[in-house]
């Protein structure tokens, strides 16, 4: 049944934001609605420049017989700003300070609102980039990984540190977890979860001697693997010398005082490496 071009636009917004990095044929919506191909253009003309203005992402445009649209919900650097200050904003506080410097991230990680914006402030800096799976580890930092995996329209494959018999055939690695105490951990990952030869994008909570990352930097590796990239929500502070450094931060802890309950956060260096 045809439609009323009001209705069309909210459907096909819709249609879209519902299927991220989808190429979609102009024939679809124009059977849908009933439309001629031009009218098809001309309304998603409008989606494309209103995506644009309201930092909602990218419409791209396929030429061709075989060609359509592809919705990229990538954010703009205005609004990556805004959310980091944000987000700064919201952390700035005692009441979440814990034991070791350690900043209270569970309720954010819990939090819809502020996971869409994290995953999909993480994933803009990596829209460019050819990505088959985002990995993290068990368990904190499953949310935010799972959320940047949907803005990326890719697999997301979760490390373990112990044993699971769900899990099938696994490959193990040995990793140092803390460096300044040489503490030796455990990670593993069954062979069913990551193809040979994938890239693979890392994300995590929080990093503060490196260790997990090196160790899931390593664990890719035995993959025969790439990893094109590491993003933690915040970067902690550390005296001694990290295991990686090839990461970036959207924040970074710059003081924390125990006694009188005092926290410092920044920006860290996510925005200006790569935005």
């Amino acid at each position: 049944m045809k439609t009323k071009r009001s209705e069309r636009l909210v459907d096909m917004t819709h249609y879209l934001l519902e299927n991220p990095h989808t190429l979609i044929p102009l024939t679809l919506f124009s059977k849908k609605y009933e439309s001629a191909k031009s009218s098809i253009s001309e309304d998603l003309a409008i989606v494309k420049r209103t995506f644009s203005e309201r930092g909602i992402g990218i419409l791209e445009t396929v030429p061709g017989a075989a060609g359509g649209v592809k919705y990229i919900p990538k954010m703009n650097r205005k609004d990556i700003k805004n959310f980091i200050a944000d987000l700064i904003e919201e952390l700035n506080h005692s009441k979440r300070l814990l034991p070791g410097g350690y900043v209270y991230l569970s309720d954010l990680m819990g939090d819809p609102k502020w996971l869409r914006r994290i995953g999909r402030a993480i994933a803009s800096q990596y829209m460019e980039t050819e990505i088959d799976s985002v990995m993290t580890v068990a368990t904190k930092g499953v949310p935010v990984a799972q959320s940047v995996a949907f803005y990326l329209d890719v697999p997301l494959v979760i490390v373990s540190r112990d044993s699971k018999v769900t899990e099938g055939s696994t490959v193990s690695i040995n990793y140092v977890s803390d460096s300044s105490f040489a503490r030796v951990g455990k990670m593993e990952l069954s062979r069913r979860s990551l193809n040979t030869v994938s890239k693979v994008l890392i994300v995590d909570d929080f990093i503060k001697g490196g260790g997990t990352i090196n160790g899931m930097m390593s664990l890719v590796e035995e993959f025969d693997s790439e990893v094109v990239g590491a993003t933690v929500i915040a970067e902690n502070i550390y005296k001694g010398k990290r295991s990686t450094s090839d990461y970036t931060a959207l924040l970074k802890v710059d003081s924390v005082n125990s006694d009188d309950r005092t926290i410092a956060i920044s920006e860290g260096d996510f925005y200006s490496k790569n935005m």
